[in-house]
């Protein structure tokens, strides 16, 4: 019988012989390639973790205990040895088992977690709260050193040195973020690890103190001066315990042994404690190791050669960003562009290779990325800021205070806008047109298709303020390349032209609604379609006037409908005491979870289908109301 299966439900790993556990690893390893080949994942994070997994699950008692996991894309074994091994069959699709870590699957996972920089603070939390409550549980959280490129992580530190009670850290350090770690936290790091010299000397020195019968532990308490002087001296770093946090590393985090015992002492401590440890990424599968960042997280792919099964045959959103991009800084040597740990992901890896001197990866910091921009534009730079759209609301304050306050010309390239996919509730990107419309002196654009990405980017590049363009993930549209007028500001485009029903579609979304029209065209109804292009500001003098000849006025947006698109066109309907019925569609207020696109446009009702059916039932009513 496989170790593996002898784990179905939290804490049968305690059951196992220390010579399985080698063995367990091992297994999970090839469980997760062969899964994960399949359905796609995060493979290289959750390689790198199997052995710390093992240990503090042989450390923890789950669900009592806590475990917080940052991002929480490296939690596969974490669910695997607490009983969802079969639903690894199913992760990452629609109805299926989350790549991350869920309260509503499992006890086990204590919190949700998607994005960077949050488990200390949530660990903190409840830690806090065992003190007030007066119970005993153990509380870790694992963060990665490229996290620690986030500023939240070190407001949680700062008040971590507060506490009370006891608090254990796990300070998972690869050299990695998404992309390589950067900046002088990771040069801080970088001395810590070459202390392993100083450590390997220290465990040496207490053992033989502690082996002196009768005085040995009261010597060794007697000389934590003195040794505290010396660590000073041939540590280059004592950067957690100047902040009054007890600091254990580093270990070998592919030794489960070591760090069973090192855990097991941190939180005997009942102290502020951070391990540290290092890890490989992608440790077990040769690709992965020498690509983690292709291997990320990947499509299904091909285990005997490591290479993706369904290759990219048509270039996406991001392909068509880069290349503008490179275009636009050749004419101007002010272009600059910023990443947040994301190179790759925006497409800014060409841009790097080209134009060193003028890229910026600042680690996983949102918010500084966005005041850099501020300041460089306020120098005479002209910043483009390459962000998801799930990653940009972390910065909000920083768009509204740092850069439009001051009408700053900074361009943020939204990538992932709208529904995203597998990755689920923490990275549907449907807030962005809600948190940008309401602050003053920002511009949005969304384009249709690929070439209006093109001539948009064009457009922002000669603009004199704060401006956003929205793009989706996935294969970029080449609809309409014949329909292309020029981008006049504020002004959307009539795509084809009715009568009745009028539809007004957001970015990727006019293809939804050139489906839903030509479905209502084999009714006998002739809508007319237009391409909203400016979000902000829209295009007033349009939707008055088709809301003065047409019976119905329809909004299509991938975003929530509280604070979108459809929310500003019918409160202007409204005021102007327009004819038409309006029918918005849009998500509704909810959080959206993992699934294809295809399925989640279904399941929300604002794919072309649905959207035909609700127009086809509105005008039906219309009829019957003459």
């Amino acid at each position: 019988m496989a170790v593996l299966e002898k784990i179905n439900q939290p804490n049968d790993i305690k059951r196992l012989e220390k010579s399985e556990y080698p063995i367990l690893a091992k297994e999970i390893r090839n469980f997760l390639l062969e899964h994960v080949s399949q359905t796609g994942g995060h493979l290289a994070s959750n390689l790198g973790v199997v052995e710390l997994t093992i240990a503090l699950h042989l450390v923890l008692d789950f669900p009592v205990d806590k475990l917080i996991w940052d991002v929480g894309h490296q939690s596969y074994t974490h669910k695997l040895l607490t009983g969802r091994r079969k639903e690894f069959e199913h992760l990452r699709q629609f109805g299926g088992m989350s790549g991350f870590p869920k309260q509503c699957e499992s006890a086990c996972d204590s919190f949700d977690t998607g994005h960077s920089s949050t488990s200390i603070s949530a660990a903190l939390g409840f830690a806090e709260a065992k003190e007030l409550m007066g119970t005993d549980e153990s509380i870790v959280a694992v963060i990665g050193d490229g996290a620690l490129s986030g500023g939240l992580a070190y407001e949680a530190l700062n008040n971590m040195a507060r506490l009370k009670a006891g608090m254990v850290v796990v300070l998972n350090d690869n050299e990695m973020s998404i992309s390589e770690s950067v900046g002088g936290i990771s040069k801080q790091l970088n001395k810590i690890r070459s202390s392993q010299a100083y450590n390997e000397f220290k465990a040496g020195v207490e053992k033989k103190i502690l082996s002196i019968p009768v005085a040995g532990h009261d010597l060794a308490v007697s000389i934590k001066r003195s040794k505290d002087s010396i660590k000073h001296l041939l540590v280059d770093s004592m950067f957690f315990e100047n902040m009054g946090i007890t600091y254990i590393g580093p270990i070998d985090g592919h030794n489960i042994q070591q760090m069973v015992e090192q855990l097991v002492a941190a939180i005997e401590l009942q102290r502020p404690v951070v391990v540290h440890i290092k890890t490989v990424k992608g440790k077990g599968y040769p690709y992965a190791e020498k690509h983690p960042c292709y291997f990320h997280g990947v499509a299904p792919f091909d285990l005997k050669t490591g290479k993706v099964k369904e290759k990219k045959e048509k270039p996406d959103y991001t392909d068509i960003f880069s290349r503008k991009l490179l275009s636009l800084a050749e004419r101007n040597q002010k272009l600059v562009a910023i990443t947040a740990a994301m190179a790759e992901g925006t497409g800014l890896k060409q841009f790097r290779e080209r134009y060193p001197e003028r890229f910026f990866d600042v680690g996983i910091a949102e918010q500084h990325a966005v005041t850099f921009a501020a300041g460089l534009a306020a120098a005479g730079m002209l910043p483009v800021v390459a962000v998801y759209s799930s990653f940009l609301q972390r910065a909000y304050d920083q768009i509204l205070h740092d850069v439009c306050n001051q009408n700053l010309h900074v361009i943020f390239a939204i990538d992932r806008a709208g529904l995203v996919g597998a990755d689920g509730s923490t990275h549907q990107g449907i807030f962005d047109i809600s948190y940008l419309s309401e602050i003053p002196n920002m511009t949005i654009l969304s384009p249709k298709n690929r070439y209006e990405l093109e001539a948009v980017m064009d457009f922002a590049y000669a603009w004199e303020g704060p401006i956003a363009i929205r793009y989706p993930r996935g294969t970029a549209c080449e609809q309409w390349k014949e329909q292309q007028t020029p981008i006049q500001h504020g002004k959307s485009e009539i795509l084809r032209s009715g009568s009745g029903i009028a539809i007004f579609a957001v970015g990727n979304m006019v293809a939804e609604a050139q489906k839903a029209c030509d479905i209502l065209n084999a009714e006998g109804i002739q809508p007319t379609l237009v391409n909203v292009r400016f979000i902000k500001p829209f295009d007033r003098d349009l939707l008055a006037e088709l809301g003065s000849t047409h019976r119905i006025i329809c909004t299509m947006e991938d975003n929530v409908a509280c604070g979108g698109f459809g929310q500003a066109a019918g409160a202007y309907l409204k005021e102007i005491q327009a004819p038409a019925e309006f029918l918005p569609i849009a998500v509704q207020d909810r959080f959206v979870e993992h699934g294809s696109i295809a399925q989640l446009r279904e399941l929300l009702g604002i794919d072309g289908k649905s959207a035909a059916e609700k127009l086809l039932k509105q005008w039906k009513k219309e009829q019957q109301g003459e």
